[in-house]
């Protein structure tokens, strides 16, 4: 299991990449892509019961 730390410092990153996405004005299938990385690495956090 990964350690809460490592979790959230995993979280953080997929969230700049998704909002970096968004910014730049990326195609629609890029931010999905992110976007749905972003909630299996909240749902992983939830799961774990941080």
């Amino acid at each position: 299991m990964i350690s809460k730390e490592e979790l959230i410092c995993k979280i953080e990153e997929a969230r700049d990449k998704l909002n970096r996405s968004i910014d730049t004005e990326q195609d629609s299938g890029t931010v999905y892509k992110r976007s749905v990385e972003l909630d299996q690495l909240i749902e992983q956090y939830i799961v774990a019961g941080y």
